[in-house]
């Protein structure tokens, strides 16, 4: 956690340019996979085939234009050898460093979501398991 704060401080720090609009998960995904396929020296037909993806539509993912079902991507990041964990990490990593700005519009401080509370729906389920 330390680690995720520290990076979002340093990338704050590291431009003192106005932020651009939000990327689009779409056109970071899609480019996530084309540069993957590519360091990897396969052809989109390849990795089409393999996901079981028509070409023009991995093609058009890949471009950013089309919203892929999660059932779709899937299928893509296994062709590519990649897991969710490993997509989520490499955006991740990707948004930290490119997009410096403050959190929820807030100026000089990181401002964490309030943590998650306890509910009467996480005892019942707790006396629901221990029966």
């Amino acid at each position: 956690m330390t680690d995720v704060l520290r990076s979002l401080d340093e990338a704050r720090r590291g431009t003192d340019r106005a932020p651009g609009p939000e990327p689009l998960m779409r056109d970071l995904i899609g480019g996530l996979l084309r540069r993957t396929r590519v360091e990897q020296g396969r052809t989109l037909r390849e990795v089409a085939e393999d996901a079981q993806v028509s070409l023009p539509y991995l093609s058009e993912i890949e471009r950013g234009r089309k919203e892929a079902s999660s059932e779709v991507l899937a299928a893509v990041y296994r062709s590519l050898g990649l897991s969710l964990t490993d997509v989520l990490a490499e955006l991740h990593r990707e948004t930290v460093m490119a997009i410096p700005r403050p959190l929820g519009g807030r100026t000089g401080s990181y401002a964490p979501a309030a943590a998650p509370r306890a509910t009467a729906s996480v005892s019942v389920l707790s006396v629901s398991l221990a029966a």
